[in-house]
């Protein structure tokens, strides 16, 4: 693995807007890089699509809703002059015989050009949005809207071929469904072209999936309120999907959180989860933040931007924000990698060198912060980082390895979540990990010039700190004495620090 940090990216900002069947949103992105940060996002569930499936047309009110946003909306990109701007639509637009003429009025009035995608580009979208945000993807993307369903096929970082499926809480608006089992039905019904996607892991684009996953959260009480990368195994998700399901509109707009509009069409997602998970035989639901907006701004990078990994680059950016010496972190990673490749397997040998790596870019993240709140803050900023490409597990990893590196105690500021989300081998080599970076940057004062004249090894029962000629007094002093002792009892060895190389 090439440890090298790269320079820091020049930052631009894109903008999205999605025009939905349910909600018109708008997103800014400032891009550092691989690594993509919202910074701004607004959205209006306008319901363009409510009508179309008695009508055929786009909701009159939906309309004027919608045209009174993409109005803010465009007053805004004109302020912030964007590097690049994506104005999309999909399926009530697509579908509704007055959709060209929305657009045309779209266009006259506020200047933006909707491109209407069609169903085979939206899907293709929404897993590019799910690689986006987790590069190993491996398994069906499944992107809910107001009027569709697009299941696409995701293997190896590639887009397979998708399917759209009249799906929508709209959709079916107009059939007057008498009952939940009726609806079930029908919803079995126009799945059925889906069989040939079987598979064990569905990725959840959309906003009914996420505010599904919130609820779930809550009856869990789930100690991480992070949709992205959060995963349900299918008995559970059934389970949240049968309660909504069987909840009225009127109980479930009590519930804390969700909006009078959300709670319409959550019993119409639940349904079509159900479904899901019947028909292609799903053992997991991943829920992905990350849909055809974010897949957008990913097909605009250029190649050698999109391959880098997105936890990686979201790590030194981060990190870079604290004024960090950019040699620091591949020089820190170089020292210690005698360490990491002593310590308890947490994720599998690939991926434990990534996290080593992902966390020695967060090294001088504290820097800037008050001494007094450093180790709660700096573990709170990790864990909670809107930096895709980790699980939830992997994010309290690196929070434990952040608390050990500023001198964090063992138990770490929560050590209820650490608790639900990381077993017991994995918070031993997350807090082993903070300690040889912590001592690799005390005993070198952050010096990446200092740094390479230290040496450590571990070597039969031994973890061995010597230096080169003539930087014993330097770099092997009381304070490197006591760093080396935490991290050896935290390895289960015996300290043994030499004068000579």
């Amino acid at each position: 693995m090439d440890c090298a940090v790269p320079a820091f990216a020049t930052t631009r900002e894109f903008a999205a807007i999605d025009i939905g069947s349910n909600s018109v949103r708008l997103v800014l992105y400032r891009l550092e890089g691989r690594a993509i940060w919202t910074v701004f996002n607004e959205k209006v569930l306008a319901g363009l699509g409510r009508d179309l499936a008695s009508t055929g047309r786009l909701s009159e009110d939906g309309a004027a809703l919608a045209l009174t946003a993409l109005k803010r909306f465009a007053a805004v990109l004109d302020g912030v002059k964007p590097a690049q701007t994506f104005v999309a639509a999909t399926a009530a637009v697509r579908e509704a015989e007055d959709g060209q003429t929305f657009c045309e009025r779209v266009a006259a009035e506020t200047g933006l050009v909707i491109r209407v995608l069609s169903g085979e580009e939206e899907a293709r979208y929404a897993a590019l949005g799910v690689i986006a945000g987790m590069p190993g993807a491996h398994g069906v993307a499944a992107d809910l809207g107001g009027s569709s369903l697009e299941l696409v096929g995701i293997e190896n970082g590639l887009v397979g071929r998708g399917v759209t499926l009249p799906l929508g809480p709209f959709s079916l608006a107009g059939e007057g469904a008498k009952d939940v089992g009726d609806l079930r039905e029908r919803i079995a019904a126009r799945l059925k072209p889906a069989g040939d996607y079987r598979t064990d892991t569905l990725y959840a684009v959309g906003g009914a999936w996420r505010t599904l996953a919130q609820v779930h959260m809550g009856h869990a009480r789930y100690p991480l309120h992070i949709v992205h990368q959060y995963v349900m195994e299918a008995d559970e998700a059934r389970g949240i999907a049968g309660l909504i399901a069987r909840s009225s509109r009127t109980s479930l707009e009590r519930w804390k959180g969700l909006s009078k509009k959300r709670a319409e069409t959550l019993p119409h997602a639940a349904l079509v989860l159900e479904g899901l998970i019947d028909r292609l035989g799903l053992k997991r639901i991943v829920l992905s933040a990350w849909g055809v907006r974010e897949g957008q701004v990913f097909e605009a990078l250029d190649e050698e931007t999109a391959a880098a990994d997105p936890l990686l680059a979201g790590c030194t950016a981060l990190g870079a924000r604290q004024g960090i010496s950019p040699g620091l972190p591949g020089a820190i990673f170089g020292w210690i990698e005698p360490i990491v490749e002593a310590l308890p397997k947490a994720f599998g040998g690939k991926r434990d060198r990534v996290l080593a790596d992902a966390a020695c870019r967060l090294a001088d993240l504290g820097a800037r912060l008050h001494p007094d709140h450093r180790i709660e803050l700096a573990f709170d900023q990790v864990l909670r980082a809107p930096i895709p490409g980790q699980t939830h597990a992997e994010r309290a990893f690196l929070a434990t390895a952040v608390n050990a590196r500023y001198g964090g105690g063992s138990s770490t500021p929560e050590p209820d979540t650490m608790a639900r989300l990381v077993n017991e081998e994995q918070g031993t080599a997350a807090r082993a990990l903070g300690l040889a970076i912590r001592l690799a940057c005390d005993l070198s004062g952050r010096s990446p010039q200092l740094l390479v004249n230290a040496h450590v090894t571990v070597e039969d029962g031994m973890l061995v700190l010597s230096a080169s000629e003539g930087y014993a007094d330097v770099l092997l002093g009381e304070q490197t004495r006591r760093r080396g002792k935490a991290l050896a009892e935290a390895l289960g060895l015996k300290l043994d620090i030499r004068n000579g190389a």
